[in-house]
């Protein structure tokens, strides 16, 4: 008999609402890594939206087993089904327990690409391959096979798939209206080398295949690139491309940019590439960056990094503001009182004269409803190697907390019944954060040096319990080392939830009335109380805009 299994969309991520396309991934390779191990990261970024720390277990499905779709967004009005597979992987976050990951970002691309009749998102792509991929290339090929026979409904996309060997970085499209199938491509990120996918398409030239791999039903050179044998003839067909095809690009042809998608999105990637390579080279690329494409125009797709990349880092890396480079968000103005690299107006706006404006669009903005970093490692088993550091809400205002890909159980503050966009609680480590977030963003030069305390000494203490907790989950039978780990994510979590309940009380007393308590260790001392000054240039703006009001008479 037929059994009936239902997927939602977000049953790993649970969005509850669709999110804006502003999301981050920052991808590392094994070699360029500082331990081996290889990482991709994610900040899932949109307005008016919680999100949850999804689960899936693994399971044996019977014969004729079907599996339901339903992708986020409207309704469906007729119901969808596709075959289950005989056994599913289980799946944390967006890593498997073979220790492979998918992460995205959104970039549209041709609008009259989308087809409103595929039955699969993005998401729900990612979530079904990642139940049935044991590696990265056998995710490729499995997201090329689904959206082949059951379409694709969503713009452009990138995908950084990953596994404990390798990274690959994938591009695509569809066909548009009454066409299955997408266009896509994916390269391997060379092991030495970081990347990054901030919104924008990435690809340009590839390396081309002489011929279509007929078992699969794709192009592909070996170890480089994989990618739809249409991706050129379909291309000219629709008039988007006359040339020789060793001159095709993949952008060019399918996500060309525009400066928007130079400056709210390159820009990112450049910024990333420059706090692990030379800055002074990488700022030979700022004609690119402020538009200027007849000087420049583009960003090399990877860069092998002056040393090797941590785990660490790549958790700082996603709470970039473009601190100390040309963009830096906290050096003029509109940085306000208090130097905050955070801005409310929306992206474009309009001054008083109605010149047209802009606002830069860091790594790190307020609206990201989860963070993740997620770590592959090939010499440790696999329910010990895979970890993804979490959490929700903005990856500047949070402790990422170790979450191991094999445990069999979610802790409770990071449940989906616990986030609630719409209700506040004191079990929802998306309201935890948010609650600490929202009384530093208006202070930030006063308040984000009490958060930076408890951040650190709380990723300082998972780093090094880690090590112990790995030593001795490599000595236990897979049973008892998922249970240990299990427990272990769940420890880890509360352990994050009461520090972020005792900074959240630290910050209204200390900093009751806009002045300043002394403190220590997250808990205030005696001592006499401060004023916190105005960042540099909003007093000199003041003095400039008030002339002699509020100078002092000699």
């Amino acid at each position: 008999m037929k059994r009936l299994f239902t997927i939602l969309a977000g049953i790993l991520l649970v969005l509850q609402s669709t999110p804006a396309d502003a999301c981050t991934n920052l991808i590392v390779g094994k070699k360029a890594s500082a331990d081996g191990s290889v990482m991709c990261t994610y900040n899932c970024d949109g307005f008016g939206f919680a999100g949850s720390l999804g689960f899936f277990a693994p399971g044996m499905h019977p014969d004729g087993e079907m599996l339901q779709i339903r992708n986020w967004g409207p309704p469906q009005k007729e119901e969808r089904m596709i075959r289950q597979v005989p056994y599913t992987f289980g799946v944390v976050a967006l890593m498997n327990d073979h220790q492979v990951s998918i992460v995205e970002t959104t970039w549209d691309g041709r609008k009259e690409l989308h087809n409103p009749e595929g039955w699969l998102d993005y998401f729900t792509l990612m979530n079904i391959t990642l139940q049935r991929a044991s590696t990265a290339r056998e995710a490729i090929a499995i997201m090329h096979q689904l959206v082949q026979e059951y379409g694709y409904n969503s713009t452009g996309e990138s995908f950084a798939v990953c596994d404990k060997e390798e990274a690959w970085i994938m591009e695509m499209i569809g066909k548009g209206k009454g066409r299955k199938g997408a266009i896509w491509i994916a390269m391997r990120v060379p092991d030495d080398c970081i990347t990054a996918y901030a919104n924008s398409s990435r690809i340009q030239k590839f390396p081309q295949a002489k011929k279509v791999d007929k078992k699969l039903g794709f192009c592909i050179v070996e170890n480089e690139c994989m990618y739809s044998s249409d991706i050129i003839s379909f291309a000219r067909e629709m008039g988007y491309y006359s040339g020789e095809d060793k001159d095709f690009s993949f952008r060019e042809a399918y996500g060309p940019l525009d400066f928007g998608k130079i400056r709210y999105c390159e820009a990112r990637v450049w910024s990333f590439f420059r706090r692990h390579y030379n800055p002074e080279e990488m700022d030979s690329y700022l004609p690119f960056i402020n538009g200027k494409m007849e000087i420049c125009d583009h960003l090399p797709l990877w860069i092998k990094p002056d040393k090797p990349v941590s785990v660490r880092d790549l958790m700082n890396d996603m709470r970039d503001h473009y601190e100390g480079n040309a963009l830096d968000m906290t050096a003029d103005v509109s940085a306000g009182p208090w130097g905050s690299p955070y801005r409310n107006q929306p992206v474009n706006y309009y001054s008083e004269d109605s010149t047209k404006m802009f606002r830069e669009r860091p790594i790190g903005c307020q609206q990201s409803a989860m963070t993740m970093v997620c770590q592959m490692r090939d010499w440790l088993p696999d329910e010990v190697g895979g970890v993804t550091y979490f959490n929700l809400d903005d990856a500047t205002m949070v402790a990422y907390v170790p979450v191991y890909c094999g445990i069999n159980r979610i802790p409770e503050a990071f449940h989906r019944e616990n986030n609630n966009v719409r209700e506040f609680s004191t079990e929802s480590a998306f309201w935890m954060n948010n609650w600490v977030a929202n009384m530093i963003y208006p202070r930030w030069s006063a308040m984000i040096g009490d958060l930076r305390e408890a951040q650190t000494e709380l990723e300082d203490y998972y780093a090094e319990d880690q090590k112990k907790v790995e030593e001795q989950a490599c000595k236990m039978t897979r049973s008892d080392r998922i249970n240990f780990l299990t427990s272990k994510t769940e420890e880890y979590t509360d352990k994050m939830m009461k520090r972020w309940d005792k900074l959240a009380k630290l910050l209204i007393v200390k900093h009751n009335d806009q002045i300043m308590l002394p403190s220590k260790n997250g808990e205030l001392v005696q001592g006499r109380r401060t004023s916190p000054a105005y960042a540099p240039a909003f007093i000199e703006a003041v003095k400039k805009h008030t002339g002699d009001r509020y100078v002092q008479p000699k």
